[in-house]
């Protein structure tokens, strides 16, 4: 496949890869299609169902860590972190959407690991719905891209 803006081919060939999704509890209805949309294009590239490793944790603070202790593993070739936060009408929303965002970074560039970042921040529920199938199938290309260029880095 080619990358439209660069003309550069990009391998979205998922067929050995061993790919882990992590997925926040909280808000679990938007999260759980995030989930089915990424299996199902996973599944669309190649990555065997048997190669796909899904994992849940409450909310979107505790999913570096368990993407921490997956890295620390070795026996997956990208990961992809799921959740959804909602907008309220405190600071909480910021928080937990930079802290998830620092930490899901800091898992990715300490381990040297793709992670596909698939936790939404939206300002509403209807918001998210709109998002969650279309970025669930994003977060399965870029995993799988991102697996096979580290691959060719190497």
């Amino acid at each position: 496949m080619q990358d439209a803006d660069k003309g550069q081919a990009v391998d979205l060939d998922g067929q050995e890869l061993h790919i882990a999704i992590v997925q926040a509890r909280f808000n679990e209805p938007i999260t759980a299609r995030l989930v089915q949309s990424c299996i199902a294009e996973l599944r669309v590239l190649g990555v065997l169902a048997e190669h796909i490793t899904h994992l849940t944790v409450p909310g979107a603070l505790e999913v570096p860590l368990a993407l921490a202790a997956l890295a620390d593993s070795e026996r997956f070739d990208a990961l992809v972190a799921v959740g959804c936060i909602v907008r309220g009408e405190t600071y909480h929303f910021e928080l937990v959407a930079n802290e998830s965002g620092a930490g899901v970074s800091r898992v990715a560039l300490d381990h040297r690991i793709p992670i596909a970042n698939a936790i939404l921040t939206v300002e509403n529920e209807a918001q998210a719905r709109a998002r969650a199938d279309e970025k669930g199938r994003d977060a399965a290309r870029v995993a799988v891209e991102m697996a096979n260029l580290m691959e060719d880095l190497s």
